[in-house]
């Protein structure tokens, strides 16, 4: 089966500045896709930008997703100089750990704000684009969007229920008008945030033992250029040291 070549496809990738969306840009960039970086560290994002322009097309948008209006940019961009979107990649997110009795209250409002009302948000406004292209949408979930036994993690857990849940229910939409719906869910990855997650946690950070971000970039892009008659709906990956 031959893959479907991604060239001249236009993506937004969230979550652009460094990590996962970084790593998923660029091997998007290798296929010469045409990005939109989105990401809210302005120097880390221009990294990315810079990095990803050695392949292909490329244009950064510093923007925190959890204030609407500041969409206005991208949507702009895309109805106009773009003119379509093809590719919407959802790699955004924040997690905070503690247990409940000590939970602070702010936090878990910041993870729903971050890593459920905006990417149901940006889906919801990007999604005229999506159908009129027959594109697809991927959502970087965590392993704890599948079961969250184990203690100090309750806030965290329930926004990728919750992103879970928007998935599954958004593919049950739009399969019929062409959308494909990828859920993928996460082990431990080796990123600047599960970095500050271990020192947080009092652990020793050894990136080598971890999922690397270029593992799930390498499976995404390969579930895109899927034919047609096909579709991956979930995919789970963990690290292959266990620890």
């Amino acid at each position: 089966m031959k893959p479907v070549s991604l060239a001249g496809s236009v993506a937004v990738v969230t979550g652009a500045s460094g990590g996962i969306g970084r790593a998923i840009a660029l091997a998007l960039a290798h296929e010469r896709v045409r990005l939109y970086l989105v990401g809210r560290n302005p120097v880390s994002l221009e990294e990315t930008a810079a990095q990803v322009r050695r392949f292909s097309q490329a244009k950064r948008l510093q923007i925190d997703l959890t204030v609407q209006q500041n969409l206005e940019p991208l949507l702009h961009d895309l109805g106009g100089e773009a003119g379509k979107l093809d590719l919407l990649v959802h790699g955004a997110g924040t997690i905070h750990e503690g247990p409940m009795e000590r939970a602070d209250i702010e936090d878990l409002d910041l993870q729903y704000a971050t890593n459920i009302r905006a990417p149901y948000m940006l889906t919801k406004c990007l999604l005229p684009l999506l159908l009129t292209a027959r594109g697809q949408i991927v959502f970087i979930n965590s392993s704890v969007g599948l079961a969250a036994k184990r203690p100090d993690i309750g806030q965290y857990g329930a926004t990728k229920h919750a992103l879970k849940a928007i998935a599954d229910s958004l593919r049950e939409e739009v399969n019929a008008r062409g959308i494909r719906v990828l859920t993928m869910y996460l082990g431990r990855t080796a990123t600047p945030m599960q970095e500050a997650l271990h020192a947080r946690e009092g652990r020793t950070y050894r990136p080598e033992q971890l999922l690397q971000p270029e593992d799930v970039a390498s499976m995404v892009v390969q579930a895109l250029k899927l034919p047609a008659t096909a579709e991956v709906t979930d995919m789970s990956i963990r690290p292959m040291i266990k620890t």
